[in-house]
């Protein structure tokens, strides 16, 4: 029986995702990349996760992408390519759907991570890595453009100068570089524990407040100001009739640590 590309463990308010190709050192085939997206599908509708953490079996977070698995069958690789004028295409979607997800997603990267990999790491919303980890947008080894709807973020944390500099030249650096640069965002040599230290601190506060600030957050990188500022007022506007909001407000008058209820935004 073929094991699971993907492996997923629901422990209290945390969800643990995992690369499960550890003797491929996490490559991305296209079976990894259908067992990611439907394990981000499907928790979505988990109103008590507070947090995801993904992550790598083995010696490494993500190598990049498997060409020799990957491109077996080119039929399912352009059905997989194919995106109508308004969508994501697979490649796109296995990075981009954990920003959809209306809790915080922390990538822990050890090893290499590189091409498909650091665009998977940046699709989560921080990025927690080893030291001595590897980062390479790798796809100019191979004569391609970074993808993966990774250049959205790339271009969210980094100048465009630097974005530039490591896609052209797929020039390798080290994690402790990429926290310098801003493509990390701690370094640690035990990047797990520095990720559940951060999930101790956002499940202390409202998860529909944590949910719609996410939203908020990335929804008006892209706006106009009049939409900014709409959004913000709408979000807020729901936050004040949120009943984890009524919790957070009496625990804070009452100097009491509040036990909140299910998410009830996304």
């Amino acid at each position: 029986m073929t094991e699971p590309r993907v492996l997923t463990e629901i422990d209290g308010p945390i969800a643990y995702v995992w690369l499960n190709r550890p003797d491929k050192l996490n490559g991305v085939d296209l079976e990894l990349i259908t067992e990611l997206i439907a394990a981000a599908e499907s928790l979505r509708s988990n109103r008590d996760i507070r947090a995801v953490v993904l992550q790598g079996k083995g010696r490494s977070f993500c190598a990049g992408l498997d060409f020799g698995a990957a491109f077996k069958d080119k039929r399912r690789v352009a059905r997989f390519f194919f995106a109508g004028p308004r969508s994501l295409n697979r490649f796109q979607k296995v990075t981009a759907v954990w920003r959809s997800l209306p809790v915080p997603v922390i990538a822990v990267v050890h090893g290499h991570c590189y091409g498909a990999g650091l665009q998977l790491a940046v699709g989560a919303d921080f990025r927690f890595t080893t030291p001595d980890a590897t980062w390479s947008i790798l796809e100019a080894k191979w004569g391609l453009v970074p993808d993966m709807a990774g250049t959205v973020p790339f271009n969210e944390l980094l100048p465009a100068d630097v974005v530039m500099r490591l896609s052209m030249t797929g020039e390798p650096i080290t994690g402790t570089r990429a926290a310098e640069l801003g493509l990390a965002t701690e370094v640690s040599d035990e990047p797990l524990k520095a990720a559940l230290a951060l999930v101790d601190q956002v499940v202390e506060r409202s998860p529909d407040s944590v949910a719609a600030t996410k939203k908020l957050i990335y929804a008006n990188r892209h706006r106009s100001l009049r939409g900014a500022y709409r959004l913000e007022r709408r979000l807020q506007s729901a936050m004040f009739k949120a009943k984890n909001t009524t919790i957070a407000r009496k625990a804070g008058t009452a100097k009491e640590t509040p036990v909140f209820g299910p998410r009830t935004f996304d």
